[in-house]
C-alpha cells in the first residue's frame, strides 16, 4: 500500500505522480539543470503505483468499457482511492489527455507558482469519465497527438515548468527572450566560429552595436513567427494593437 507521505513537509515545488510505471520518473527530469535542482530540494518528487489500490489478485485497475469499443478503461473506484490516498499533496490534479486543453508556457509560468501538482499518468483507453469529473481533475494536452500512456506528458510539463522555479537556472535575464515570452518564437543563434562551412555569422550579431543587435534580434523573431506560426502572428499582433490603443 502506499507510502504515509512523510515527505510532505520538505520545502520546494512538490511534484505528485500517480502511475502505473512508477519507475519511469524521474528519468530524464534526474538529469542536467532539472536533476540538480530535485537533489538540491527546489523540488521534489513522490510517485505512486496505482496498481498498489488494485484490490483483486490480479491487480488489475481496469475493465470493459459499457457500451462496447475497443480497449479497456481504468475502474473509478479504483482511481479514486487512489486519488484520495495523495489528498494531503498539494497543487492542482492534473490528468493528461488529448481532450484538455493545450499545454503551453503560460500554463507553465501558472503552474511553477502553485506549491506543487498532482498528475495522473492514465492508460488503456483513458479513465472513467465519472472520477474525472468526481476528483475535479483539469484535462491537458501537449498535442494533437495520441501517446501510449500519461507519463511521456507529465514529464514535459514537469520539465517545462521546473525549469521557471527559481534557482533552477543561473540566471532568469535569459527567459524573457526565449520562445513565447513575449508572444514571438526565438530569434536564430549563432556561436564560434564565425565562419563556418563558409557560412558567417550575421554582422550586426558581431558590431557591438546593442541598440541595433536588439532590432536585429526582434526583426528575425517577427518574421520567423510570422512565417512559421501564423496563428500566434495573429495573436502578436492583436496584442499590439490592443498596446496601442491604450496609450
Amino acid at each position: 500500500m502506499p507510502s504515509s507521505f512523510s515527505d510532505k513537509n520538505k520545502t520546494g515545488w512538490h511534484a505528485t505522480i500517480l502511475t502505473l510505471f512508477p519507475k519511469m520518473f524521474p528519468g530524464p527530469l534526474g538529469f542536467s539543470l532539472a536533476g540538480k535542482a530535485l537533489n538540491s530540494g527546489i523540488w521534489n518528487l513522490k510517485t505512486v503505483d496505482i496498481r498498489n489500490f488494485a484490490q483483486n489478485k490480479s491487480r488489475s485497475i481496469d475493465d470493459y468499457p459499457f457500451g462496447g469499443g475497443t480497449g479497456m478503461v481504468m475502474r473509478p473506484d479504483i482511481v479514486d482511492t487512489a486519488l484520495e490516498a495523495v489528498a494531503d499533496r498539494p497543487g492542482p490534479r492534473l490528468y493528461p489527455s488529448p481532450r484538455g486543453a493545450i499545454f503551453d508556457q503560460s500554463w507553465a509560468k501558472i503552474l511553477a507558482k502553485e506549491p506543487g501538482a498532482v498528475i495522473f499518468c492514465g492508460r488503456y483507453e483513458g479513465l472513467d469519465e465519472r472520477v474525472i469529473k468526481a476528483r475535479n481533475l483539469k484535462e491537458v494536452s501537449i498535442g494533437d497527438f495520441v501517446l501510449s500512456g500519461g507519463e511521456p506528458a507529465a514529464i514535459i510539463i514537469m520539465d517545462a515548468l521546473i525549469r521557471l522555479l527559481p534557482g533552477v537556472l543561473g540566471t532568469t535575464t535569459g527567459l524573457s527572450e526565449e520562445s513565447f515570452e513575449n508572444g514571438l518564437l526565438e530569434y536564430p543563434l549563432y556561436t564560434q566560429p564565425r565562419n563556418w562551412n563558409g557560412i558567417i555569422v550575421p554582422e550586426t550579431l558581431t558590431s557591438g552595436h546593442h541598440a541595433k543587435v536588439k532590432a536585429w534580434k526582434r526583426l528575425k523573431a517577427e518574421s520567423i513567427t510570422r512565417e512559421r506560426r501564423p496563428d500566434l502572428w495573429e495573436q502578436y499582433m492583436k496584442n499590439n494593437d490592443k498596446s496601442s490603443s491604450s496609450r
